[in-house]
């Protein structure tokens, strides 16, 4: 549903990267996306005949590389929230072979759009994702990356909800190297349709970080997973000030 954004997304990328496929991933969208999309030059739109989650809309997007021979994956959303210029710095480390998979760290304390609520929540959040992946990314829910073949080939995602964070913790089971770089993001378009609310990200956020550790170490290592998951959660919504004290500790 990003017809109003798609065009100038497809015209930048392919602007950084001229000699690469660009596809689009359209999740069943009722607008002109796809259309958009075509008019500004897109090599491919791959379309889901329902809406199966952002999730699913990221793996459709490796397998199409990986099909594709790609050796290097580079994965924004369709909001034009990142701006193309930074794919030279997010694929110089894939490329230079000091990195399977680069996140783009977005100035998030400086991003008009996000709450001093919304901030401390993507700082504890992304503490709890370094925790959990043995990872040192302080922006665990960019979306903004770059991939080598052999990530590609090793990630699975198994919500529906988002990708961002159990990829994470995926690639330090799968003792892949990750690292991130500062970017910087474009004024924001709309409204998250991801993120309804603190609560809301909160929730779905400790049981992304669940599943994952349960599926990847098993059941007894999950329940001090939930445990920790429970205890964040709790810490969060007992008082603003509450949050402010556990993010300086951190």
């Amino acid at each position: 549903q990003e017809e109003k954004t798609i065009g100038k997304v497809v015209t930048d990328f392919k602007a950084q990267l001229p000699h690469a496929e660009i596809y689009v991933f359209d999740n069943n969208c009722t607008d002109r996306t796809a259309e958009v999309a075509r008019e500004h030059g897109v090599d491919h739109v791959v379309r889901h005949h329902r809406n199966r989650g952002l999730a699913a809309a990221f793996l459709t997007g490796l397998d199409a590389g990986l099909m594709a021979g790609a050796d290097v994956i580079v994965n924004t959303d369709a909001d034009n929230q990142y701006q193309a210029s930074y794919i030279p710095a997010i694929t110089a480390p894939v490329l230079a072979g000091k990195a399977d998979i680069v996140v783009g760290e977005r100035p998030i304390e400086s991003v008009p759009e996000f709450s001093g609520l919304k901030n401390r929540l993507q700082r504890l959040g992304s503490w709890v994702v370094r925790k959990f992946s043995g990872t040192d990314i302080l922006d665990a829910a960019s979306g903004f990356r770059a991939f080598d073949r052999e990530a590609a080939m090793k990630l699975h995602v198994y919500g529906k909800y988002t990708y961002t964070m159990e990829t994470l913790i995926q690639a330090g089971a799968e003792g892949l190297s990750v690292v991130s770089v500062p970017i910087d993001v474009n004024p924001q378009t709309r409204e998250s349709r991801l993120v309804k609310s603190s609560f809301a990200y909160v929730r779905r956020s400790a049981s992304t970080i669940i599943r994952s550790y349960a599926t990847i170490l098993g059941d007894r290592r999950a329940e001090l997973a939930q445990l920790i998951s429970r205890e964040t959660g709790k810490l969060l919504w007992e008082s603003d000030a509450e949050v402010g004290s556990m993010i300086a500790k951190v």
